[in-house]
């Protein structure tokens, strides 16, 4: 089983996110998403050096993927889309794109493209989905974190014969926030004069309860959970539905995860220990539930 790390979510200096793609070179990840999919206002690495970026990674031998924005509000957010689409197409060094809203679906299916990736923004929840992507040319699903085990074993046994044949790859997320209060609302601030509060929060700002529980993360125009979606307890059950997992970056110790679960699918650990492990490298508590089609906060162990 392959491991991809999922785009950036977070707001960070131009020169933490070099020295991050630059360590995550040389760690043991297949596949590597990069690109702006929160917020457009956020600039401190361009549509140019995020291409650069993933030229330096191929060089490593990393697969590279181009994610496209999640929400498209303006013609230069289309411009960018566009083209994130061209260099696609165009071939050499052009990379795969994964597609985050239904904008991005339609340049992809028009301008012919046949391998690029269904992302988890758009919703797919079923088999009569799944298929418009993938007769709109998706070669792979990234299924979005709130999808339980067995609803992806339905939706995967729904696939005909001549999708198994052309390859379709189905990734779950395996760890990393689970996010679909807006940041700016915390400093009293409008969209358009957020004064790029989130530059530099690693991790986001945490929301807590009135008892003082971790309960949201705040990331821009983004919203997640506090706790981490961790799959490595359930690697044997998410082996046999999927064939490669998705990692979500993080402040610190992004590279540290990655080789935990290499580590863990390889048998040097134990999926078990593998979590315990992860535990003290997470930014908070580990939670499973909507694998098991529970309430997503809760850290589910099957007796």
């Amino acid at each position: 089983m392959k491991l991809a790390l999922g785009p950036l979510l977070y707001y960070w200096p131009r020169q933490s996110v070099l020295d991050f793609y630059a360590d995550i070179a040389e760690s043991p990840v297949d596949s590597v998403y990069l690109g702006e999919t929160v917020c457009s206002r956020r600039h401190e690495l361009r549509l140019d050096d995020w291409l650069e970026v993933g030229q330096m990674l191929a060089a490593a031998g990393k697969e590279v993927v181009m994610s496209t924005q999640g929400l498209i509000e303006s013609e230069s957010d289309l411009k960018v889309l566009r083209r994130i689409v061209r260099q696609s197409a165009s071939g050499e060094p052009g990379f795969r794109v994964e597609a985050n809203d239904m904008g991005a679906v339609r340049l992809l299916t028009d301008a012919g493209m046949k391998n690029w990736i269904a992302g988890p923004t758009l919703n797919i929840f079923n088999p009569a989905t799944l298929q418009l992507m993938v007769d709109s040319g998706a070669a792979r699903w990234a299924v979005a974190p709130e999808m339980s085990g067995a609803a992806l074993a339905e939706v995967r046994a729904a696939l005909t014969n001549a999708d198994r044949d052309r390859g379709l790859r189905l990734r779950p997320s395996a760890a990393g926030a689970l996010g679909a209060l807006l940041h700016r609302r915390h400093f009293n601030l409008q969209k358009d004069t957020c004064e790029f509060r989130c530059l530099s929060i690693m991790d986001g700002i945490t929301l807590r309860t009135r008892e003082g529980e971790p309960f949201l993360t705040l990331n821009g125009v983004q919203t997640q959970s506090a706790r981490v979606h961790n799959l490595l307890a359930d690697l044997p059950a998410v082996q046999g539905k999927a064939e490669m997992l998705r990692i979500s970056p993080q402040g610190a110790s992004t590279r540290g995860i990655v080789e935990l679960f290499r580590a863990a699918l390889d048998g040097a650990h134990t999926p078990a220990d593998a979590l315990a492990a992860s535990r003290t490298l997470m930014v908070e508590a580990p939670c499973n539930g909507f694998w098991h089609g529970r309430a997503g906060v809760e850290q589910y162990i099957a007796a």
